[in-house]
C-alpha cells in the first residue's frame, strides 16, 4: 500500500508546513481558481457566533486566516491560535498583531497544552486529517470544551479536485498521482460526523460545494508544485510546460465539498 505522506510527520513538517511561503502560494492559486463557494472563515465565523463567549481556540490555525475573521467577527475576551507550525505561527501573529485578545501556542492537537473545560468555542478547520487517529484528537478538543461550549470542525470530500489528480497522472508527469492516498483519507465529509459524535454531540452538519477553475497550465502547475500528493519534476514553469505539451493549456475545472460539523458537550 503506498504509503500517506499527509499522515508523515516529517512530511508534515517539512512538505506540507515547514514554509509558510510554500503554503501562501498554493492558497493563493486555490484562491485564484475558486468560481464558488462561500470561504470557510466566514462560514466558521457565523457558526462560532452562536456560541456561547468566552475563551475561542483555533486548532491547526495556520497563517491565521480564520483567526484573523473570528478576532474581528466576534472579539473574544481570549483567542488562541494553535498549531504545530512554528513557521506558520509566526505568520499568524505578525498577521494579528495588535488584536490584545490573541495568544498563539505551537503543539500537537492530541495533546492541547490547556485546562479541562477552558474553551467555549473550539474550532477544528482542515486539520485533523493528519491524524492517523482522528477519534483521539477530536476526545482531547472535547476535554478542552466547557460543558455548553460548541466544537466547529472542517474538512472536505475524501474525492476533492479529481479531476486534476487525474489530469496530472495523464500528463505523464506524475503517473502515480491517481493511486495515491487522499490529503482527506482519514477524516473526510462522510466519516466526519460520526468521528465527531464519539465524543461530542451533533448538533449540525452544513455540506458546501466548491468549484475551481485553473485557467491555463500555469495556473495548474502554481498550485500542483507545492501539493506533496505529487512528485513533480522541475521549477512550476518546468511543470507548466510540459503539461501543455501532454494535455494542453487548460482551462481545467474541479470541485470539492467543504463540511462542516457544530457539536456540543453537555
Amino acid at each position: 500500500m503506498t504509503a500517506n505522506p499527509f499522515l508523515d510527520p516529517n512530511s508534515i513538517r517539512s512538505n506540507l508546513y515547514g514554509d509558510a511561503a510554500r503554503i501562501t502560494q498554493r492558497t493563493t492559486a486555490l484562491r485564484r481558481a475558486k468560481t464558488a463557494g462561500r470561504h470557510p472563515a466566514d462560514v466558521i465565523a457565523d457558526l462560532a457566533s452562536t456560541g456561547p463567549r468566552g475563551t475561542v481556540v483555533d486548532i491547526g490555525c495556520g497563517r491565521g486566516t480564520t483567526t484573523l475573521t473570528l478576532a474581528q467577527r466576534l472579539a473574544p475576551p481570549r483567542l488562541i491560535g494553535f498549531d504545530q507550525s512554528a513557521a506558520l505561527l509566526t505568520v499568524a501573529a505578525r498577521r494579528l498583531a495588535g488584536h490584545g485578545c490573541v495568544e498563539f501556542l505551537q503543539g500537537d492537537f492530541h495533546a492541547i497544552a490547556l485546562a479541562d473545560a477552558s474553551a467555549m468555542v473550539t474550532v477544528a478547520a482542515f486539520c485533523l486529517y493528519h491524524s492517523p487517529c482522528p477519534a483521539s484528537a477530536v476526545a482531547e478538543i472535547a476535554r478542552c470544551l466547557a460543558p455548553g461550549g460548541i466544537s466547529i470542525t472542517v474538512t472536505k470530500s475524501a474525492d476533492s479536485y479529481q479531476t486534476l489528480n487525474e489530469a496530472i497522472t495523464a500528463s505523464g508527469l506524475d503517473p502515480g498521482a491517481g493511486d495515491r492516498p487522499s490529503l482527506y483519507a482519514t477524516f473526510h465529509s462522510r466519516n466526519q460526523a460520526d468521528i465527531v459524535a464519539g465524543s461530542l454531540q451533533v448538533q449540525q452538519v452544513i455540506h458546501d460545494e466548491h468549484r475551481f477553475r485553473f485557467a491555463d497550465a500555469d495556473h495548474i502547475a502554481a498550485y500542483a508544485a507545492t501539493t506533496p500528493r505529487y512528485e513533480l519534476p522541475g521549477t512550476p514553469a518546468e511543470i507548466a510546460e510540459r503539461l501543455k505539451a501532454s494535455i494542453g493549456n487548460g482551462p481545467l475545472e474541479t470541485t470539492s465539498t467543504v463540511t462542516y460539523v457544530v457539536a456540543t458537550r453537555s
